[in-house]
Order: C-alpha cells, then sequence, then structure tokens
C-alpha cells in the first residue's frame, strides 16, 4: 500500500495542522514558473493599489487589490499550472503563502524554477 505526504494529498481530503505544514504543499502547487511570476506580478501589484486607495482615501476602489492579486494568480493556475488554486480550500493560508513566496522570489531565497 502507497503512503501520501501531505504535499501529494489533495487540497480537499487533507486537513494542515500548521501553515508551516501547508507551506511546501503550497510550494508544490506553483512548480511552473509562469504561474510564480504571476504570483508575484499580482500579489506585488495588489499590495501597490491597495496602498495608493488606502494613501488616496479611494476606499471604494479596494476590491479591484483582490481582482488584480487573484486574476494574475488564477490565470497562472488555470493557464500554466492546470491546477485548483488552493485558495479555494485554504483561503486564508494560502493568501499567507502567496506573501511568503513573493517575499522569498524578491529576496532571491526561491527561484522561480525551483
Amino acid at each position: 500500500m502507497a503512503t501520501t505526504t501531505a504535499a501529494s494529498t489533495a487540497t480537499s481530503t487533507y486537513r494542515y495542522k500548521s501553515f508551516s505544514e501547508f507551506y511546501p504543499f503550497y510550494i508544490s502547487q506553483h512548480q511552473n514558473p509562469v504561474c510564480r511570476l504571476l504570483h508575484v506580478i499580482g500579489t506585488f501589484s495588489g499590495a501597490c493599489v491597495l496602498g495608493y486607495c488606502i494613501s488616496m482615501k479611494k476606499f471604494w476602489l479596494m476590491p479591484t487589490a483582490l481582482l488584480i492579486g487573484y486574476g494574475f494568480a488564477w490565470i497562472g493556475h488555470f493557464v500554466f499550472e492546470k491546477n485548483k488554486p488552493a485558495t479555494f480550500t485554504y483561503p486564508l493560508w494560502s493568501f499567507m503563502g502567496d506573501w511568503k513566496m513573493m517575499f522569498e522570489v524578491l529576496t532571491f531565497r526561491r527561484g522561480l524554477k525551483d
């Protein structure tokens, strides 16, 4: 009988107990370099738009930040990675994963291909 690990288990059947346990699964769902790049672009752009909305007191535009961030990420998943975004099952941890992966890529701790 084959054994399964958290990283290889389908998102709908396994419940992660911590972000540190979830993150290897998150990375396993972002192997395509274009998908990773789109996540970094989306997260960074979304943060910039959010900062603009807050600084200019255009609070009604704040949902645009989410549309930009998730738009880039979901294009990465559906077109390039060809998998279901983990955010549908793990919204908070996936959001945290986006930020951690962006930080790792921008500080050269993680490449787009590894």
